[in-house]
């Protein structure tokens, strides 16, 4: 039987909670989420708990804000001129936009606004959020030469081409 290591192409179903208990997320019902093993298609602590795994086994995984989306930093949080929003007349808190800094692509989520300024959030949404998810292991297999240079799992819950 085939265990989860590196380069292993994993299916699995899940069920992502937060501390209170709240579904955050989870895999849809028949659709197993697919990834390559190694590779950082999953968040770090999840993927070393899946480590050694093999189908058809449950594992209850508990991931830390630092090995998941990183802890909540008050910095990425910042007020911007509402003028920098040409063209976009109702902002609404919840709202999301790519915005681009240093060179570098990133989503914020509007917090707050107001007449002059809207309060932007670069964290991710679950940053600084202890995740628990519940794991069922549907597939373990060696993942294809294709897939290995690719860097992530071809068809069915994977990356369609």
């Amino acid at each position: 039987m085939t265990t989860i290591a590196k380069d292993t192409a994993v299916k699995f179903n899940y069920t992502l909670k937060d501390d209170e208990g709240n579904i955050l997320d989870q895999s849809p019902e028949g659709q197993p989420l697919a990834y390559l093993h190694g590779h950082s298609n999953i968040i770090p602590g999840l993927e070393s708990q899946l480590e050694g795994k093999s189908a058809g086994e449950k594992i209850n995984a508990v991931v830390e804000p630092a090995d998941g989306y990183g802890e909540y930093q008050e910095q990425a949080v910042q007020r911007v001129p509402r003028d920098n929003f040409q063209g976009v007349d109702d902002i609404q808190p919840g709202m999301q936009f790519q915005s681009e800094a240093g060179g570098q692509v990133m989503l914020v989520t509007v917090t707050d606004v107001n007449d002059q300024e809207v309060t932007v959030d670069a964290n991710h949404p679950l940053a600084g959020k202890r995740l628990t998810f519940d794991v069922e292991i549907q597939e373990v297999r060696a993942a294809t030469e294709d897939e290995l240079n690719h860097g992530h799992i071809h068809g069915a819950g994977g990356v369609e081409h």
